[in-house]
């Protein structure tokens, strides 16, 4: 199964892709949506949005998981955040994706083991288990680690429900 994995931002909006068999992960790609400052906040929505079509297009996603929105100290980012977001949900489920919502201390649990691992972390750890995934930006590797963590609830998931129909 091929996944997306996103890590909204207004400014940075990481994307990961992965393919998934059971618990074998493998990479396929990753980058970052950026938007330009000067833009409206509409105008950059809209630059997110066409950016995450094309994503979507060139990579075929059988399903979404985006990550949770924490609320920051400043009102105003967790609301730009918020509308970011909303894209991020949007434009999977527009195209009839299954897309799914992981906070980001179960994002960093499934990946590092420690649901308060830090950015250098993760990054480490979406590097072996992810080999030839391109790391070197932390917007990517956290989008990666959405979908490593949708990989293995979905397998999990899958499993739970094959044992009951056997029982």
């Amino acid at each position: 199964m091929r996944l997306i994995g996103l890590d909204p931002g207004l400014q940075r909006t990481g994307w990961g892709v992965i393919e998934s068999d059971g618990y074998r992960l493998r990479f396929i790609a990753c980058g970052v949506l950026l938007s330009d400052a000067s833009q409206s906040l509409a105008e950059r929505l809209v630059s997110l949005y066409r950016g995450l079509e094309l994503v979507l297009d060139a990579q075929k996603p059988h399903e979404a998981a985006v990550e949770e929105t924490f609320v920051n100290k400043n009102p105003v980012s967790t609301l730009k955040l918020g509308q970011a977001r909303s894209v991020s949900l949007l434009v999977p489920a527009l195209r009839g994706l299954e897309v799914h919502e992981y906070a980001t201390n179960a994002v960093k649990k499934a990946v590092v083991g420690s649901g308060h691992a830090d950015k250098a972390q993760i990054q480490s750890m979406v590097a072996r288990l992810l080999p030839g995934a391109d790391v070197s930006s932390a917007d990517a590797a956290d989008a990666l680690a959405v979908a490593i963590c949708h990989a293995h609830n979905a397998t999990t998931t899958r499993r739970w429900a094959e044992a009951k129909v056997a029982s």
